[in-house]
């Protein structure tokens, strides 16, 4: 079975686990079983350089997350970490001190901007960076949306003035709560899907969109030439599930980002974004989206309060993913 998913950071990851989760006690590997094969297609449009080291926030996440090294509380970062070289950094008056690494994940960004600077793309470093984390052991492939570097950027108005800043600025340092104009993604434009990534959604069994940011995460993957056209033209179902409920976001910013596209902050206003593709979206319980004009909706609460939740919600996406591949085949 061919899962390929379009994810951001901490929200994607934690599904991904939960569909890993459940695929391993639903469909049992048996030498005669279709073993589970889940490619991850993560956004790069965070990406930075900090400290004179690449940096990419999602794809680490993910690393991290299905990888098991994760910080549990937080959802990114590693897991036991420490912090003094940072410490070191902040004596010496380095900056930025507004986004925190830890030791542990500096060492991934040494590896990481080593390789980049040798001449490797960035597809390969994160194979590498994979095969640490043992992620083909677990049937996941994860490719980076572009080994072309992107960054999205924000335009907001602070002292009367519009400047552009790195969307991680944007979000990290100022919680998104300075007004912003539009993003801005530098090198969208000259960008080409990574290898692999075109075919991954072309051969899928099922595509799905996990419940990740739909302007700064999912939506700056489709902005890769050739993405979009990918998901109309694949004959896999297409299911997303909303990132919200009750019309917020479980964490993060997305209604902000929403409401800076001017796209109403609901599931239906995300939905909209990908009404071109879309076959299938799961909701909240309460939610009053509506289903019809080809467009199937299922409600199922949409709390990652566990990882057990989480597989359910995971579960329930590829399940529908499952029958209308099925619906089609018998049409």
């Amino acid at each position: 079975m061919r899962i390929t998913a379009l994810a951001g950071g901490v929200g994607g990851a934690r599904f991904l686990r939960g569909l890993l989760h459940h695929a391993r006690h639903t469909y049992p590997v048996t030498p005669d079983s279709d073993p589970l094969q889940l490619t991850v297609i993560g956004n790069t449009g965070d990406d930075i350089t900090l400290f004179g080291l690449r940096v990419c926030p999602d794809i680490d996440t993910l690393l991290y997350t299905l990888g098991g090294g994760i910080h549990e509380g937080q959802g990114w970062g590693r897991a036991d970490e420490s912090h003094h070289l940072a410490a070191e950094l902040a004596a010496l008056g380095a900056e930025p001190q507004w986004f925190t690494l830890g030791d542990k994940d500096f060492g991934t960004h040494v590896y990481r901007s080593q390789l980049l600077g040798q001449g490797m793309p960035l597809s390969a470093v994160v194979d590498r960076l994979s095969s640490r984390w043992g992620l083909g052991d677990l049937g996941v492939r994860l490719l980076p949306m572009t080994d072309t570097p992107v960054e999205t950027h924000v335009v907001v108005e602070q002292d009367g003035e519009q400047r552009a800043i790195h969307f991680q600025e944007w979000w990290v340092r100022h919680r998104a709560e300075l007004p912003a104009e539009r993003f801005v993604v530098a090198g969208l434009d000259r960008a080409t899907p990574a290898p692999g990534v075109l075919e991954a959604i072309r051969e899928a069994d099922v595509v799905i969109l996990p419940p990740s940011n739909p302007v700064v995460s999912i939506g700056i993957i489709l902005g890769v030439p050739g993405v979009r056209d990918a998901l109309r033209g694949t004959r896999a179902p297409v299911i997303g599930v909303s990132p919200l409920v009750g019309g917020r976001p479980v964490r993060g910013h997305a209604d902000v980002c929403l409401r800076t596209i001017g796209v109403e902050e609901t599931s239906a206003g995300v939905a909209g974004l990908y009404a071109d593709f879309l076959d299938g979206w799961l909701v909240d319980e309460e939610d009053p989206m509506p289903g019809g004009r080809g467009l199937e909706v299922l409600r199922r609460p949409l709390l990652m309060s566990s990882v057990d939740a989480a597989a359910e919600m995971a579960g329930a996406a590829l399940d529908l993913g499952l029958r209308l591949r099925a619906d089609r085949a018998t049409a």
